[in-house]
């Protein structure tokens, strides 16, 4: 399947909230993701696709994503620009409690390329209640990252084991994950 106008871009929770490591576990796998994504979105924007930036407004005490923390701001790399669409959630999936559903459907958006933070949540989250509605989903690995979690047993799981076994529940299943490379062809 190629790209076209009705693929659309989300860019997943790119907030600066995220670049306090220590708060969200310690540890983090794929640095590049947000210039990855950036690179995405460039690209995006050139061809005139439609894209939507998702944004994080935590309800939790103390996040660094609530809307009155510095957190809350988007990353300069991937800044909104005037006239694009910033849809806010307060939980996991950019669909709920969201009228994202519907702005998709307006445009008659049959494909979505999912982008940003953090793989295993909202991500993920997204990801799965995309396919579930159907939409043809790419969920682009390179562009998205995690941190390390404690499990249920006080055990710490790095980063990228959490990365990788997020994206295998969902290949094939929810979307397709593929590289930014692979996408980059599906835009050719």
């Amino acid at each position: 399947m190629k790209i076209n106008n009705k693929t659309a871009l989300l860019l997943i929770d790119l907030q600066k909230g995220f670049e306090n490591i220590d708060y969200w576990g310690g540890g983090r796998n794929n640095p590049d993701a947000e210039k990855n994504a950036a690179q995405i979105l460039k690209l995006w924007r050139k061809k005139e696709l439609p894209l939507f930036h998702i944004q994080h407004c935590s309800t939790t005490e103390g996040s660094p994503l609530a809307p009155n923390q510095p957190g809350n701001e988007f990353l300069e790399l991937t800044k909104p620009l005037e006239g694009e669409t910033i849809i806010q959630k307060q939980v996991n999936s950019g669909f709920i409690g969201t009228n994202l559903k519907e702005k998709l459907e307006q445009l008659d958006i049959k494909c979505l390329v999912i982008v940003g933070l953090t793989t295993d949540h909202c991500v993920s989250t997204t990801t799965r209640m995309a396919g579930n509605f159907g939409f043809k989903t790419y969920l682009v690995e390179d562009a998205v990252a995690t941190f390390d979690k404690i499990g249920v047993n006080g055990e710490k799981f790095p980063a990228q084991l959490i990365h990788d076994t997020a994206l295998a529940s969902l290949h094939e299943e929810f979307a397709q994950v593929i590289t930014m490379s692979e996408l980059l062809e599906l835009i050719k």
